[in-house]
């Protein structure tokens, strides 16, 4: 069976579990009065944004399957009424995911009055951006032969670059981004399951990705590590057609000099890092680990690294994404 892109979005899980902000009734913000007098808890809030052909669409539908009312297309401007109208609905709706996209641009401007709105209301609210390369976007749009929304008289491509200008502040101030570059739907329904299906919220969540450099740094990663500073496993000739996932590359990998010096006070730097991440409300923290081609020492220290940061108790889950592209 072929897999459908998410565009109307890889993603391989190993080791630990679960990945990114959950969505759950209790929000433990401000209350407010409903109608009949009694307090009514304001609804949880999620933004989904991002490009065009990233995969809005699927994200907002596998929210409305996980039990949250979903809103597309909704002007900015409407999003603290439709929080106000979600407070008295006596528990009725206790989240609400809201699809915004340029087919609103003329209320786009409104948006950052919004988000302010809805902070000075105390309502706990997340942005979850969708994202993808400018070759995925362009295939995906040539594959159902519709124009990108901003496109006008000229190419795709234009069209693409108009949405990353317009949107490049709001990815900025997303508290996740997904990218969808080569994610099929099954597989973005799958990320966005574990982020959002867990019955109670962690403080924090985070994804340890292994990369290899030559394929390009993930869009989505909010620290990179750079793991070439050891030797290469693939220039020995027994454990070249290994991963990092067999035991005597881990053991290579960390029997050099300062290898396991690097693993201690890196873990003590994410400890500090995730301490002001938790102060600054972040839920969501992507570790993208980096060697050559993404197979050995990205991946042997991604392992080690995620078990080290779920022992400090907090959720994680790795994905080795260029793991078997050789």
């Amino acid at each position: 069976m072929t897999d459908r892109h998410p565009g109307d979005g890889h993603h391989t899980h190993d080791g630990h579990h679960r990945e990114d902000g959950a969505g759950h009734v209790s929000t433990g913000t401000k209350e407010t009065a409903g109608d009949n007098g009694a307090e009514a808890a304001i609804p949880e809030l999620v933004i989904i944004s991002g490009m065009s052909g990233a995969g809005r669409s699927t994200a907002a539908k596998c929210l409305e399957d996980l039990g949250w009312f979903v809103v597309d297309n909704l002007p900015p401007a409407l999003i603290p009424t439709m929080v106000e109208l979600g407070a008295r609905s006596q528990g009725n709706v206790a989240r609400i995911a809201v699809v915004v996209d340029v087919r609103g641009r003329q209320f786009f401007d409104a948006l950052r009055e919004s988000l302010a709105d809805l902070d000075a209301k105390q309502v706990t609210r997340r942005i979850v951006f969708l994202e993808s390369s400018d070759e995925a976007l362009v295939r995906r749009f040539e594959s159902v032969r519709r124009p990108h929304p901003l496109q006008g008289d000229g190419r795709i491509v234009d069209g693409i670059a108009a949405e990353r200008d317009l949107l490049r502040e709001l990815r900025g101030d997303a508290d996740l981004v997904i990218d969808t570059s080569s994610l099929n739907v099954h597989e973005l329904r799958a990320k966005m399951d574990a982020q959002f299906a867990g019955e109670e919220e962690p403080e924090l969540r985070a994804t340890v990705m292994s990369f290899g450099f030559k394929y390009g740094l993930p869009v989505d990663a909010d620290l990179v590590v750079d793991m070439r500073f050891l030797p290469n496993p693939h220039w020995v000739p027994e454990l070249r057609p290994y991963t990092g996932l067999n035991e005597e590359v881990a053991n290579y990998v960390y029997n050099q000099p300062g290898a396991k010096e690097f693993l201690d006070r890196y873990t003590e730097l994410l400890q500090l890092i995730a301490a002001g991440y938790r102060r600054e409300g972040k839920r969501y923290v992507t570790i993208a680990v980096g060697c050559t081609g993404g197979k050995h020492r990205s991946v042997a220290t991604a392992e080690k690294l995620a078990a080290r940061i779920a022992a400090e108790g907090v959720e994680t889950v790795v994905v080795h994404r260029d793991m078997g592209r050789e």
